[in-house]
């Protein structure tokens, strides 16, 4: 018997090792994707996905305020930043297949698995692909300490499917499109082409990321006659523990379907509130 598919995200999200439960979300995506071509897709089924996913004993992980300033002008701070990212990435894996699995019985066409499968998959590569370059660098993910509080918006957001949109894809992720230029940039700068070129893959593939949220976010807005950027900005305000500050990368964000009167008022808020 074929399992289904929050079986597989599960088996994903209860995998520790970084390394294995990429080949495992890689395995997990080749599956759905050749059952939809084959015309007998697996069933999405009703397998529970865990509260928090399986990590490993490294990174140790610090609170924010705990965290080591990077210096990205030393080739260690590049590396901190390159561990960085690719701690931010292993945990989009899980909160990509943490979507599929979480929100499975909520009535969603199949092209919402679809677009988060994709994801989740894409989001393996670029683990690997920085892995692959700490390694090359001497050092491996692990090496440094990480961010304790990514989980958190998965948490915040466990019980509400648009919030969930709203918090992951259209303000973490959109995130990245705003600051992965600049990482580029001082890779660049500093004659290291292997990591530019895995950092340009990152942020073309993270556009079509922060546009599947985007897409069903307008979905589930549509289904319940919502107005989307009330809505949205709502939502932030409630799950979301940060302020939005720019710059932001426009062109991008439009491009992957998130306009600029989502996101602008809130920046202006948090800006009224630290005068």
């Amino acid at each position: 018997m074929s399992p289904t598919l929050t079986e597989l995200a599960v088996e994903v999200l209860s995998t520790a090792d970084g390394r294995e439960k990429t080949a495992r979300s890689h395995a997990a995506a080749k599956l759905w994707r050749d059952s939809r071509a084959a015309g007998t897709p697996l069933e999405i089924g009703g397998a529970t996905p865990p509260d928090r996913p399986a990590r490993p004993a490294r990174p140790e992980l610090l609170a924010p305020r705990d965290m080591p300033k990077r210096r990205p002008g030393s080739e260690h701070g590049r590396i901190a930043l390159i561990h960085a990212v690719a701690h931010i990435e292993l945990n989009a894996v899980d909160l990509h297949w943490d979507a599929v699995a979480r929100f499975a019985a909520t009535p969603l066409p199949m092209g919402y698995f679809d677009d988060w499968v994709q994801a989740a998959d894409e989001e393996s590569k670029h683990f690997n692909l920085l892995c692959d370059r700490l390694e090359s660098l001497g050092s491996h993910y692990g090496a440094l300490p990480a961010h304790a509080g990514m989980w958190r918006a998965a948490e915040d957001t466990a019980g509400d499917l648009m919030a969930r949109l709203a918090v992951v894809p259209m303000v973490l992720e959109a995130r990245g499109l705003d600051v992965t230029p600049g990482m580029i940039d001082i890779f660049r700068k500093a004659g290291d082409p292997d990591t530019v070129a895995a950092l340009e893959i990152i942020y073309a593939e993270e556009v079509h990321h922060v546009s599947y949220g985007s897409k069903w976010f307008h979905f589930l807005c549509g289904r319940h006659d919502l107005d989307p950027a009330p809505v949205f900005r709502d939502l932030v305000r409630r799950h979301f523990h940060a302020k939005l500050k720019p710059p932001f990368n426009e062109e991008k964000r439009a491009e992957a379907g998130l306009p600029p009167d989502f996101y602008w008022p809130l920046a202006e808020e948090a800006e009224q509130g630290r005068r």
